[in-house]
């Protein structure tokens, strides 16, 4: 399932290279659970046909992800804005709880750490 799970997450982010019928049979196969047997009958092809299709929409959605590592690094972002999130309500909350601006200065401090190290990976 797992697995599953990675390969449509590539495709979200690699589906537009494959061909027209490869997007087809990836959608019938991933996102409407259909069987092999029934993508074959729907567009013509061998059930062997499909596995095979399926296969090499796998292995080229897992090859551009090697090459570009477009998805991790779009993980990577979403973790660092979550962080930088995090660091945001921590100092709004030592703004209201401490009487003196020290720790809300360096929460904030934090803060702008976290954004520039976000920038500079890219």
């Amino acid at each position: 399932m797992e697995k599953n799970m990675r390969i449509a997450y590539l495709y979200d982010f690699y589906g537009e290279i494959l061909s027209e019928k490869q997007q087809l049979v990836f959608e019938l196969y991933y996102n409407d659970d259909c069987s092999l047997g029934e993508i074959a009958e729907q567009i013509g092809i061998s059930r062997q046909g499909v596995r095979d299709c399926v296969k090499r929409c796998e292995t080229s959605l897992l090859q551009m992800e090697q090459k570009l590592g477009l998805a991790a690094r779009f993980d990577e972002i979403t973790e660092d804005i979550d962080k930088i999130k995090r660091l945001a309500v921590s100092a709004c909350e030592d703004m209201t709880q401490t009487e003196g601006v020290e720790e809300s200065i360096k929460s904030i401090n934090k803060i702008i750490q976290t954004a520039e190290e976000l920038k500079n990976k890219f």
